[in-house]
């Protein structure tokens, strides 16, 4: 297994392992919809695979992938955030050091891109992903909090 830097030839197999992470992480919390955003998921893995900000380990095929980007915004900061997004491995390869390989390879291309730090998001119900990032190093930074807004007044149908 190698982990490189994907091309467009990548990005429809990465884009059903995306719906694979969406679907997977809905038992976690996630709102993201996985079949629904299939057509902007590829579009946004297609930019990514220009940019050269896609990396998928591979065998015969690709059966995992990392997307990264650098933080920007309006405000000053005193470092350089990389964002390492959607970490992801096919259900059969886990446990072989396939994620590892990708976050590895996701840090040093961070690097390269001229970040200091790397941040990334985990669903607060996943347990196994906590446990694997906290392996990594990672350490909580910032907590993102959520409440339905539904009540008396106020209900989803």
């Amino acid at each position: 297994m190698r982990v490189e830097v994907a091309t467009t030839d990548d990005v429809d197999r990465v884009t059903d392992l995306w719906v694979d992470l969406a679907r997977d992480q809905r038992s976690y919390g996630s709102h993201l919809r996985a079949e629904a955003n299939r057509v902007p998921v590829r579009e946004t893995i297609a930019r990514h695979a220009s940019e050269d900000t896609l990396l998928v380990a591979r065998d015969d095929d690709v059966v995992g992938f990392v997307t990264v980007g650098v933080e920007t915004g309006s405000y000053a900061q005193d470092c350089t955030r990389g964002v390492v997004q959607n970490v992801y491995v096919a259900p059969e390869r886990r446990d072989e050091g396939v994620g590892s390989a990708l976050l590895a390879a996701a840090e040093e291309r961070l690097g390269d891109l001229g970040a200091d730090v790397v941040a990334l998001d985990v669903l607060a119900d996943n347990d196994a992903a906590w446990r694997f990032y906290r392996r990594a190093g990672y350490e909580p930074h910032r907590v993102e909090m959520e409440k339905s807004v539904e009540n008396d007044n106020h209900s989803k149908e």
